[in-house]
């Protein structure tokens, strides 16, 4: 691998993970509606859902549309200028994720990253359509085998599809997309776990400082 080889692949690596840190279900409401996102959320997640609920439709629907596209963009221009097959590849997938997870650029206050995974695996979809997978996963879960708990339906859901689309994904010899696909839903169920952990903290210390006042 030459030099210039080098700088595509660092290129498109820092590039999707710039894409990934720019939290637009935090940067719209507040500049459009001077909501804090964070703040006001019921689990503190700067994510589309809370936009939905905080600020309408029209507001959430373009925060979903630009959170799949920070994870598409990056990879699908990618996938014309690199080799998918080299093992580099798996960093330029998980990069928007990881980027949308960690999030440097709004305190560390990531998100969940469901949207921004399926914008990845959406770009994919001319070298694989592993997207679909994911997508009837989630429809299954939130339909005919409903369940009813996000959290627990997101984890459920990426730990079916770490483990599905490796199977299907080396059987076709995508090493990289394989274990790409498995790190971004290993870094999607540790957000859930943590945003989880966070909320049952929150709840706790909230509980007992009311039961400490009522008890004064």
């Amino acid at each position: 691998m030459n030099n210039k080889e080098q700088y595509i692949w660092i290129f498109y690596i820092v590039f999707g993970f710039l894409c990934g840190s720019t939290m637009f279900s935090q940067i719209i409401p507040k500049y459009i509606f001077n909501k804090d996102i964070c703040k006001i959320s019921k689990d503190h997640n700067p994510g589309a859902t809370n936009v939905f609920i905080e600020c309408g439709i029209g507001c959430g629907l373009l925060c979903l549309i630009l959170d799949i596209v920070k994870g598409f963009f990056p990879i699908f221009f990618s996938t014309h200028r690199v080799d998918i097959n080299n093992l580099l590849f798996t960093f330029v997938l998980i990069a928007p994720v990881l980027g949308h997870a960690i999030a440097p650029f709004n305190n560390f206050q990531g998100g969940k990253c469901i949207a921004t995974a399926f914008g990845v695996t959406l770009a994919l979809f001319n070298k694989s359509k592993i997207v679909l997978l994911l997508a009837t996963l989630y429809i299954l879960f939130s339909t005919i085998l409903k369940i009813h708990s996000h959290t627990v339906r997101s984890i459920v859901t990426f730990g079916l599809f770490g483990i599905l689309s490796a199977i299907f994904l080396i059987r076709r010899n995508l090493y990289s997309v394989a274990f790409g696909c498995v790190l971004i839903s290993i870094i999607v169920i540790l957000k859930h776990i943590g945003n989880y952990i966070n909320i049952t903290v929150l709840q706790n210390i909230y509980h007992n400082k009311f039961s400490f006042k009522k008890s004064d």
